[in-house]
């Protein structure tokens, strides 16, 4: 698995955007992937220093479509924080 198979897309919220200006960022990753796998990850693809990251399963919601019930998927999010001497994601700071 590649750096860019581990990281799927960034999760765009009023917290992760709040979470930003202490250095936190929040991530969609591949289920599979563990911490250490996650860390390496965002260091190769942004080039900033990790200094932690927390990992969440997230469950999918029931979601109806007239009588039929199905579920949207499970996912895995992750918030890494960077270190204090680390630059910023430059990714973010357009949004």
């Amino acid at each position: 698995m590649t750096a860019y198979d581990i990281i799927i897309k960034p999760v765009v919220t009023e917290r992760s955007m709040e979470n930003m200006e202490s250095k936190r960022y929040t991530f969609k990753v591949d289920t599979r992937a563990n911490k250490s796998e996650i860390k390496k990850a965002v260091e190769t693809i942004f080039g900033v220093k990790v200094k932690q990251v927390n990992t969440m399963n997230i469950t999918g919601k029931k979601k109806r479509m007239g009588a039929n019930v199905g579920k949207r998927p499970d996912w895995k999010k992750a918030i890494v924080t960077l270190t204090e001497d680390s630059k910023e994601i430059e990714f973010f700071e357009s949004i």
